[in-house]
């Protein structure tokens, strides 16, 4: 018979190991790649799916519609019952765009049904209201403007101020939420290389795709075609670091999207990686060591640069 400090020791260990488990891969999931727009079960096999183009940012929302990017510059909710486009609005025809070169590559869901669009090529953050409505308007910070690539992901935080990877300036940016004031700019590092062409491993540059703001004040960054993952100090300090090649078996190429789940994991999004590569990869980021992996190249190809995970319970940064 087990003595009781030991079990008492013994379930502790469990109940503290839980947590992981729980939240741990598989995971049920929505992506979008090779034209299709598909929700993915646990045990990896499609159990939704409509033809969808490219995207760049994704949200399901609490009544379970998907909004997704829909072309160069619409914002689309979709009823996966219906598989019809209930709402959306397009940033090239509205509020002042017309006649502009307009792309989104960002978008979030608010509070009270207002969604907040990044539009490149306008070089601004805009909130607006299911009417269209124009609600806010903050003026982004570019030192290269390009329609496609002022921006990748934008989040407005929780002090309601806005974090922006700009792509094409490989920096990351803290707007003040009601002045527009940056007030925190970070240049994604080169490492001491030079810049290479193209979307594979073989490329490199400081295009960077996600920032996300951890509960430790750091920010976490994913590079893009610098094929790694950050953690930067407010002093811009690099505290942890997983690059191209530190991930036994896996080469990481475009990183791209970024989950914080509830047990610190992070679930990486690593596009243009080949066939080869696992299109996500869940990361302790403790132990460096890897979880879990979504491999269905197959499915999904070469460019699926986003995806939201489905089944986590508890808050998940992203």
């Amino acid at each position: 018979m087990l003595r009781t400090p030991l079990l008492v020791t013994l379930v502790s260990t469990a109940l503290a190991f839980l947590p992981s488990l729980l939240y741990a891969g598989p995971f049920r999931l929505v992506m979008q790649g090779n034209n299709k727009l598909a929700i993915v079960d646990e045990q990896g096999a499609i159990e939704w799916e409509m033809p969808w183009g490219g995207i760049h940012d994704i949200h399901v929302l609490d009544n379970g519609h998907i909004m997704v990017q829909q072309g160069g510059a619409k914002v689309a909710e979709i009823d996966p019952e219906t598989k019809k486009v209930v709402w959306s609005y397009d940033s090239a025809q509205s509020n002042g765009n017309e006649g502009k070169r307009i792309e989104v590559h960002a978008f979030q869901p608010l509070a009270g049904g207002n969604v907040m669009i990044a539009e490149s090529g306008a070089g601004r953050i805009i909130e607006v209201n299911r009417d269209g409505k124009l609600l806010k308007e903050i003026p982004l910070k570019l030192d290269n403007p390009h329609p496609h690539s002022d921006t990748r992901l934008v989040r407005k935080l929780d002090n309601g101020n806005y974090l922006v990877a700009h792509e094409n300036d490989g920096h990351i940016r803290e707007y003040d939420g009601e002045s527009g004031k940056v007030i925190w700019d970070y240049e994604v590092p080169m490492f001491d290389q030079e810049p290479r062409g193209g979307h594979g491993p073989e490329a490199f540059g400081n295009k960077a795709f996600a920032a996300v703001r951890l509960s430790n004040g750091n920010t976490l960054i994913a590079t893009g075609n610098g094929h790694s993952v950050i953690e930067v100090t407010p002093d811009k300090e690099i505290v942890w670091k997983i690059g191209q090649n530190d991930l036994p078996g896996i080469t990481l190429a475009w990183v791209t999207t970024l989950e914080v789940l509830p047990n610190g994991h992070y679930v990486i999004g690593n596009c243009h990686a080949g066939p080869d590569n696992p299109l996500l990869i869940e990361v302790d980021p403790k132990t460096k060591k890897v979880v879990w992996q979504f491999d269905q190249f197959n499915v999904f190809g070469n460019s699926a640069p986003n995806s939201q995970l489905l089944n986590v319970e508890g808050d998940v940064l992203r």
